[in-house]
């Protein structure tokens, strides 16, 4: 009864060891898998964080060009030397008064 007692609990270590290995290879591909998927979602919020650096370049370069052109029109703009401006509720009529006619 020693002999089978032994050669059974052999096998119980046996198929312990290989359902241990079984687990722990499952576990290695889960965790690959999950750091793939990590990796994909970094590459594209990388990719989406330099398409918005460029649209807010565009639109700061394109912030500046009307910040000039409202410069430019303030200089000659009649509106802006009108007492128009200290009204707090504009009327129609005190619009056209300032216009140019």
């Amino acid at each position: 009864t020693y002999v089978f007692q032994s050669h059974e609990e052999d096998d119980r270590k046996v198929r312990r060891r290989e359902k241990n290995r079984v687990a722990a290879q499952r576990s290695r591909k889960k965790q690959t898998q999950k750091a793939d998927k990590l990796h994909e979602e970094y590459e594209s919020l990388e990719q989406e964080n330099t398409s918005l650096k460029r649209e807010i370049g565009k639109l700061t370069d394109e912030m500046k060009h009307l910040s000039e052109v409202l410069k430019d029109h303030e200089k000659i703009c009649p509106l802006l030397h009108c007492t128009m401006n200290f009204v707090t509720i504009p009327r129609p009529d005190a619009l056209a008064s300032c216009l140019p006619r």
